[in-house]
């Protein structure tokens, strides 16, 4: 902190979650303020903007009681920072990174900037091995690896938080060393957050977990700050003390519609559908604190669920996303209608980084081929399906029919699989078995010695 202390009591305007302070000569962007009430009360803010001696602070609790001639603001030298060490597992804490479990305050072995230190592209290791979520559609068909970003589409109503706390309670991860687990909420209501808390402390996968969570009654300003101390705590854990680290964000669509509202309060000129032009500089700011550093045994993971408007992959939110992140997770509606879960939607999702983290010595020999085997056969399977909607299954010949079923029998048994924990062995053997209802001859992506060593000939 600066031995200096400014302070002034030149506010000249409030307008929601922001002040206006004029005549301020020392400062700069980012930097934490005490806000200080004439009853006593102090509250925390942020520095947004210095222009000439105006300076914008956003004030995270709120603006209420603040007046124009007695309240005054103190400069803190310093920007946000996160207090952190390894008491912090198995805690829960709010967006601002105190505790909010009614516990004590922990003792930090050090105090990090949550906007964290870019990672030198020259210093960044490839994503390796992979992280077994226990779900087949993620497991088999998009690998999870150490070091990927790969985020959740949702829907308004689909299970998202249901698939967040399965991730939470299954995941493991391949190749050894210690695993942790870093949960990020923003903007999730009161019986959402009871949810994931009786989840974890039921599962018994607290005790390697940290919480920051963010509910729909705290300060907007505030779900900006989560994802960025749960990066950093994640950031402590993976490149301090060794872990690998699987951090989970939701919804990042909240997180957004508040990057939204203080960019309207602050008269910015909006981009696309009002959100601000540089929402995709802030994503990736936030996204590309995932990976792995060479000469560090850690890694972090980074799962961010999002919910897109009116199911519109095309969404803002959900297209910046794509473009920083490798890959996505779709779920579907129609799925989910059928009372299929997890409800995920195989053909539109993908992990482009699925390669690194699969094969000899870290799955199976045969997992490229199988994955892409029951990908383009499901594809076909649901093509025939829509051709049976125009012409009748009585138009269809004996394979379509076969496919057809195949199709039925993938979404029932290999989507359809409830809050079961897969190994990836059974994982493939589930495919195997899958890939048995149609002929050998139609097998034509997985190598031929696979072929051989694991069909087996059942009629369908």
């Amino acid at each position: 902190m600066s031995l200096l202390t400014f302070k002034y009591q030149s506010i000249t305007g409030i307008q929601g979650p922001l002040i206006f302070v004029e005549g301020v000569s020392a400062g700069s962007l980012g930097e934490m303020v005490d806000v200080c009430l004439a009853s006593g009360e102090a509250r925390k803010g942020q520095v947004l903007q210095i222009l000439e001696g105006l300076a914008v602070v956003q004030v995270l609790e709120g603006t209420s009681g603040i007046d124009t001639v007695s309240s005054k603001i103190i400069l803190k030298g310093e920007t946000a920072k996160i207090g952190v060490s390894l008491d912090m597992l198995g805690r829960f804490f709010n967006g601002l990174g105190e505790p909010a479990d009614g516990l004590s305050e922990i003792i930090p072995e050090i105090r990090l900037d949550i906007n964290g230190l870019p990672i030198n592209p020259v210093a960044r290791d490839k994503p390796a091995h992979f992280i077994q979520t226990g779900i087949s559609t993620i497991d088999g068909l998009n690998t999870l690896v150490r070091g990927q970003k790969l985020p959740i589409f949702s829907g308004a109503g689909l299970p998202a938080n249901e698939i967040a706390a399965q991730i939470v309670r299954q995941a493991r991860v391949a190749g050894g060393g210690q695993f942790s687990i870093v949960f990020g909420a923003m903007g999730i209501t009161s019986r959402e957050a009871f949810f994931f808390k009786n989840v974890f402390e039921q599962s018994g996968a607290m005790e390697r977990t940290v919480a920051f969570i963010n509910t729909a009654e705290d300060p907007t300003i505030e779900r900006l700050f989560t994802p960025r101390s749960a990066l950093a705590a994640a950031e402590y854990l993976a490149f301090e003390k060794g872990h690998h680290v699987l951090v989970i964000l939701t919804d990042m669509t909240n997180y957004c519609e508040a990057l939204r509202e203080i960019g309207s309060a602050r008269e910015e000129i909006p981009g696309r559908r009002g959100y601000p032009g540089y929402m995709y500089t802030d994503l990736a700011t936030v996204y590309e604190r995932a990976g792995r550093i060479k000469g560090k045994d850690g890694s972090i993971t980074l799962i961010p669920i999002l919910t897109m408007p009116d199911d519109d992959i095309t969404h803002p939110i959900a297209d910046l996303s794509g473009y920083i992140t490798e890959g996505q997770i779709v779920l579907s509606r129609a799925l989910f209608r059928k009372g299929i879960y997890p409800p995920i939607d195989v053909l539109p999702s993908l992990s482009r980084l699925m390669n690194l983290g699969i094969g000899r010595g870290k799955t199976r020999d045969e997992h490229r081929g199988l994955a892409d085997q029951l990908y383009a056969s499901y594809a076909k399977g649901r093509d025939t399906r829509r051709l049976a909607a125009i012409i009748g299954e009585e138009g269809l010949t004996d394979m379509d029919k076969r496919y057809l079923k195949f199709a039925d029998e993938f979404e029932k048994i290999f989507v359809g699989q409830g809050d079961a924990d897969r190994a990836m062995d059974d994982t493939l053997k589930l495919g195997w078995r899958l890939l048995s209802m149609l002929p050998k001859t139609e097998l034509i992506r997985i190598k031929e010695e696979f072929v051989e060593e694991y069909y087996e000939n059942r009629e369908p």
